[in-house]
């Protein structure tokens, strides 16, 4: 089938474009921009005018909740709100039941986001076995199976001699371990470990139970040579950190949860539960320290974090319910608040949503170069919307923006080719 985008600003930052120009798929991959290839009819066309046209977002953290908690969502649920925020990959994380350390399930993930087919979903393979932190999955079984990646989660590995085997296993086979860094002894309140948790009388976390784990895992990085990444850092001495190793030649990388970047401790002020998340948002001292290393292209990607959760999981007193944001409608109208804000210009965004989170990934997407897949989002940068429980297609409405009036909404996303949502 052969489609024409027309009229739209085309942002593709793999190849430094952002020009108002047409383009051309056919048969699922991109076939030219700007002047049509010799012979194109299209089947269909596209009008864009006014709209930007850019690569699919490539999410890296996001939990389906199928297998095992599909009264939280399924993945046929949340493949639907992907597809709504413009996502047309999604990295899902291996904490489901059971776990994804074994390829039957890992396939199983895989084929139930086919059928759905609304987007790509890449699992992450579990590190070590049921998540538990004592022996090495079956890593390299993993990997052939589809997974792209493998973490513990936030799940100790409190062996720094585990942790060493299993990187060693990792870039014996060039394989991508995923840190979500966190110290589970130091780890043990609800929220930032601040003068706001002080005040309201709640636990807190201090930023030595992210910033411990980052700097065990970076030296033994050091030593075994393995490709990292770090998802979803909260702290600004952790961006420092993976910094400073990149100098020293360290293959690290790392992403953000974009509530991270717009929120605060001090937001929790009102005991609301969808301010519940984990790593706990932090102090405005570190937000400022993350958006500068963000702009510093010390992180690389952002990320949405998504955890859906049913009502009940949040309904209850702040420290006692279930930490995480559902996000993946409103990934991208969330981002574009950095650029409203003068932090980033908009195809500096938009690598941080595709191309870049591909290039951590080592996947052939995050492009519009001709002979690409054409995965495609197109959204109107000026359209206010407003999330709510009754318009979301996730499983979960838990999140601090919903009933928040947001800029920028998703009007087409193509995946290969094919249109999986058209407001």
């Amino acid at each position: 089938m052969n489609i024409k985008i027309a009229g739209g600003r085309v942002i593709d930052p793999s190849q430094s474009l952002d020009k108002i120009c047409d383009l051309y798929i056919s048969n699922g991959v991109i076939a030219a921009l700007g002047d049509a290839p010799a012979g194109f009819v299209p089947d269909s066309i596209l009008d864009a005018t006014g709209q930007v046209v850019c690569p699919g977002l490539i999410d890296l953290c996001a939990h389906l909740r199928e297998p095992g908690a599909t009264h939280k969502g399924s993945i046929a649920q949340e493949s639907q709100a992907a597809a709504a925020g413009g996502i047309t990959t999604l990295v899902a994380m291996p904490t489901t039941s059971p776990i994804v350390d074994t390829p039957a399930v890992a396939q199983l993930i895989q084929d139930k986001a086919r059928a759905a087919g609304k987007t790509r979903v890449l699992p992450i393979g579990a590190l070590t076995q049921g998540l538990a932190g004592e022996q090495l999955s079956p890593m390299h079984a993993l990997a052939s199976s589809g997974c792209i990646a493998f973490t513990n989660s936030r799940r100790p590995i409190r062996s720094s001699l585990v942790l060493m085997r299993c990187l060693e296993y990792a870039a014996t086979h060039d394989l991508l371990v995923l840190f979500q860094a966190q110290d589970a002894e130091l780890a043990t309140g609800c929220m930032h470990d601040d003068t706001t948790s002080t005040r309201l009388g709640l636990a807190g976390i201090p930023e030595a139970a992210e910033t411990v784990e980052v700097a065990r895992c970076l030296m033994l990085v050091e030593q075994t040579g393995a490709r990292a990444h770090f998802g979803q850092i909260s702290c600004e001495r952790s961006a420092r950190m993976i910094m400073e190793a990149r100098e020293r030649g360290l293959k690290v990388s790392a992403d953000i949860a974009v509530h991270h970047l717009l929120l605060s401790d001090s937001n929790v002020n009102g005991f609301d539960s969808n301010f519940h998340v984990i790593p706990p948002l932090r102090s405005q001292l570190d937000r400022a320290g993350l958006r500068q290393a963000l702009l510093a292209d010390g992180i690389q990607a952002i990320c949405s974090d998504h955890q859906p959760h049913d009502p009940i999981a949040k309904q209850a007193p702040f420290a006692a319910t279930e930490p995480g944001i559902a996000g993946l409608e409103t990934l991208l109208s969330l981002s574009l608040m950095l650029v409203e804000q003068d932090l980033l210009e908009l195809p500096q965004l938009i690598a941080k949503l595709t191309w870049e989170p591909a290039q951590v990934l080592g996947i052939e997407a995050g492009t519009l170069a001709t002979g690409a897949r054409a995965d495609i989002c197109v959204f109107d940068p000026a359209a206010r919307w407003t999330p709510s429980a009754a318009n979301t297609r996730s499983g979960g409405a838990n999140s601090p923006f919903m009933g928040m009036e947001l800029r920028g909404q998703v009007t087409h996303t193509l995946l290969g080719g094919t249109s999986v949502f058209q407001r």
